[in-house]
């Protein structure tokens, strides 16, 4: 009743607008809030819903419709339900009890949902790994979650057998696809169990308050955590997005984004799911490829995150490039820069930019489309999105406070971090903050006595600022993590690696902003031997570390500045960058045309900011 009664109000407001407003407008806006809220409102009344008895009512209602489709397979919804399904029966064969974690190391593909749908419809928590990671940066992933198998595909099968050494588990391990005979083929093993929807027993009483998943985050400080995902976030995060999207039947959404990841693996595929459309699932971006497949696929979405329009952006012309039928392009991390041109270029009626941590309670949606914004809170929402900005001490890295030991708001245009009250409401799914699988992780998330005594709210570990408007903005990142191609990066990992080469005794690492890209580029300052090997290095650090995270420049030091603590300071370094000019030091670049290490000189520093070197 309390939902019926909100979702009328809300229409009330969104009276006047007409059917022909474009979807940007401030009255489309309005729409897309109402529908946002009529899908998820009920969420909290149907607590024994959750997303893979979703999948099944649509399976039965569509039928042959298409689901999930890619070049290696396809599957309609009836198909995706049966090979869920059969991946179900398959966990309750090898006793995987609710609450027992599955491990999933897989590319994109449509078995990769299946997997995950079928492992949590039976209780088990599925932690989606990322592919990228090797050795013991993907164990120690897999340690946080302490599982009781691990399914890998074939390909992938490498590194894993180099985290095998520094897992702390037993855990069995199953292989997707030839070439692995050392395990059992899972594959193989599913083929023995029926793909008809589960009966009596079999389907355990699962609620929207039941883990489903684990998703990785390298939050603000240290090495990547291991975020809870219930059943009900994934409700939440599906239908929340199929509203703001008006996702229908006739939808076909392109996603080449990382399944691992929650917006390629949850919001792509279920907003559009749950409306009763397609998603079309690509392993790997490809510049070249984007607007041959969306045309060749006929889709009318399609995921981003910011680098990835601006690579397509920088690719030559195509005949596809305009002939598509894109109604709407969803996604974060479009610079203002680079969003006139894009939109311009490739005609794309509308971009969709939000924001929103995979284990916080923040969330922003930009959808009046003004370049640059990341989201605003209307009014008649903002008791159920409380979010705020108060003044933030860089140099302290934590949030300022009064006489009285509360925070401080920001005004408008005055930076802060970003925080989100936790709400003790039932009712609202999204005001929840799950946390990680340490207690003390979960606990450095969480600001408290902030403006009250007793209250708290969810910490994001980012700075942002508003306008006169109400608009937010991202600014950067506090603490000790940068962002660069999409990802959050450890610094304290990477400096990890970096120490543990031969000769590198101190090692301290940052981000540093590049002209012309979205995020911050990674860079160290090194003490050294005289004789260091840079390419054994450098070889030495993609043996550990995902590209993403692999220092773009090295800046040799015979000794690091540090604080009363013994704590590197970085601002100076941060503030000179990688120029040449700004010390004596000798500055290098990961020069990704010679793989190599490459001594930066005022040329090349001139070429990295004019943009002619490819990054």
């Amino acid at each position: 009743m309390t939902h019926m009664l909100a979702s009328a109000s809300l229409r009330k407001m969104s009276d006047g607008d007409t059917a022909g407003r474009p979807a940007g407008s401030p009255g489309g806006a309005t729409r897309a809030w109402v529908r946002a809220f009529e899908l998820t409102a009920p969420i909290a009344n149907h607590p024994r819903r959750i997303l893979p008895i979703v999948i099944e009512d649509l399976a039965e209602r569509l039928g042959e419709a298409p689901a999930l489709l890619s070049d290696r397979e396809c599957l309609t919804f009836r198909g995706l339900a049966e090979r869920a399904n059969r991946y179900a029966r398959w966990a309750l064969a090898q006793g995987i009890d609710k609450g027992d974690a599955v491990c999933l190391l897989m590319p994109n593909g449509p078995e990769y949902l299946a997997i995950w749908l079928g492992v949590s419809r039976i209780g088990g928590v599925v932690a989606l790994l990322n592919t990228q990671l090797a050795g013991p940066a993907l164990a120690q992933c897999i340690n946080l979650v302490a599982p009781t198998h691990l399914i890998v595909a074939a390909e992938l099968i490498e590194p894993l057998i180099s985290a095998r050494p520094d897992l702390a588990g037993a855990a069995q391990i199953w292989v997707h696809g030839p070439g692995a005979d050392e395990f059992p083929r899972i594959d193989r093993a599913i083929e023995r169990h029926a793909g008809e929807p589960l009966r009596g027993a079999e389907r355990r009483p699962l609620t929207i308050e039941d883990r489903a998943l684990y998703l990785y985050t390298s939050g603000t400080t240290g090495r990547p955590k291991a975020a809870k995902v219930s059943h009900g976030r994934l409700m939440q995060w599906s239908h929340w997005f199929a509203g703001l999207m008006d996702t229908r039947v006739s939808d076909r959404m392109y996603n080449c984004l990382p399944m691992y990841h929650s917006v390629g693996g949850v919001l792509a595929t279920g907003a559009v799911l749950v409306a009763g459309g397609s998603v079309v699932l690509r392993e790997h971006f490809s510049a070249r490829h984007f607007w041959a497949d969306v045309v060749r696929w006929d889709c009318t979405l399609f995921q981003y995150i910011g680098e990835l329009c601006r690579y397509l952006l920088h690719t030559e012309a195509c005949p596809q490039e305009t002939v598509h039928r894109i109604r709407l392009g969803c996604g974060n991390g479009l610079r203002p820069d680079v969003w006139d041109a894009f939109t311009r270029r490739f005609r794309i009626p509308q971009i969709l930019e939000f924001y929103a941590a995979t284990e916080g309670t923040v969330s922003l949606f930009n959808l009046e489309g003004r370049p640059g914004a990341i989201g605003r809170i209307p009014a008649f929402l903002a008791h159920r999105v409380p979010v705020t900005l108060v003044k933030f001490d860089v140099e302290k890295e934590e949030p300022v406070r009064n006489d009285q030991g509360f925070c401080i708001r920001c005004g408008p245009n005055e930076v802060g971090e970003a925080l989100g009250k936790i709400l003790a409401d039932p009712s609202n799914v999204g005001s929840r903050f799950e946390g990680y699988t340490s207690p003390e992780a979960s606990e450095q998330k969480i600001l408290r006595h902030v403006f009250e005594a007793g209250d708290a709210w969810f910490r994001t570990g980012d700075l942002m600022r508003t306008d006169a408007q109400g608009f937010f903005y991202f600014v950067d990142r506090s603490g000790d993590t940068f962002r660069w191609k999409g990802e959050n990066v450890a610094t304290c990992e990477v400096a990890e690696a970096l120490g543990a080469f031969p000769g590198v005794t101190e090692a301290t690492v940052y981000g540093v902003a590049i002209p012309g890209t979205d995020g911050r580029a990674g860079m160290a300052a090194l003490v050294g031997d005289d004789a260091l090997d840079l390419a054994a290095l450098r070889t030495h650090l993609i043996d550990r570390l995902p590209a993403y995270a692999r220092p773009l420049f090295l800046r040799l030091r015979s000794a690091l500045d540090v604080t009363a603590t013994f704590k590197p300071t970085k601002h100076e370094l941060v503030r000179q960058g990688y120029d040449p000019a700004a010390s004596v030091d000798a500055v290098y670049f990961n020069d990704p045309e010679r793989q190599a290490f490459v001594r930066l000189d005022a040329a090349l520093f001139d070429r990295i900011q004019t943009g002619q070197m490819r990054l």
